[in-house]
């Protein structure tokens, strides 16, 4: 099974996949966790670039970016460990790439899905659990876990763009996406709507 975590900043998404890994391993399950962009050698190069207060990036650039990290996290991590029987969580995929691609970039959309069908080999996820915060709250938290990183320093507009690029995602493709309110600060509630949720979906 694969499960992607996505959302906007702040919004949870690491400490909610380490959890979700803890308790399906504690079910028996074997879990691989990864990330995007910098889960294989070269993402984590392409990580660095994309991340980077200080690199300058054309839009189109950087959705290349994503899309050669995404190609080397496919092939070499994601598809390895579903074909082993492993339940694969992803901290970021596809969905992030449209959010943040067409609703904060404005870039076409016909052509980020393009790259994006390509770049995954056209693997879609079984569920992705959408953690939903209003960026208000999303930059604080941010903020408060280390130093603001490229995209974590855009305008707030930016931000507002992508959050409802996300709930337009997920108001197309309810059956996928599940949508998960996290501005409350009560973790332990929010983990038992997500466990929930997989325990469904398993």
């Amino acid at each position: 099974m694969f499960i992607t975590f996505e959302g906007p900043e702040g919004c949870g998404k690491s400490t909610h996949s380490k959890k979700l890994k803890s308790y399906l391993e504690g079910k028996g399950h074997k879990v691989l966790l990864t990330q995007e962009p910098g889960g294989t050698q070269v993402g984590k190069h392409i990580r660095s670039l994309l991340l980077n207060p200080e690199s300058v990036l054309d839009e189109t650039t950087e959705v290349y970016l994503f899309a050669a990290d995404r190609s080397e996290h496919v092939s070499k991590v994601v598809l390895p460990a579903l074909k082993e029987g492993k339940v694969v969580i992803s901290d970021r995929y596809v969905d992030s790439t449209l959010a943040y691609q067409i609703g904060g970039r404005g870039l076409p959309e016909d052509l980020v899905r393009y790259i994006n069908m390509v770049s995954s080999k056209g693997l879609i996820p079984d569920l992705t659990l959408l953690l939903d915060v209003s960026p208000e709250v999303g930059i604080k938290r941010a903020a408060q876990v280390g130093a603001a990183d490229r995209f974590e320093k855009e305008k707030i507009q930016f931000h507002q763009k992508v959050r409802a690029k996300y709930l337009e995602l997920a108001q197309n493709d309810p059956e996928r996406i599940k949508v998960i309110k996290t501005d409350s600060r009560d973790i332990d509630k929010v983990q038992e709507k997500i466990r929930g949720i997989v325990e469904t979906k398993l």
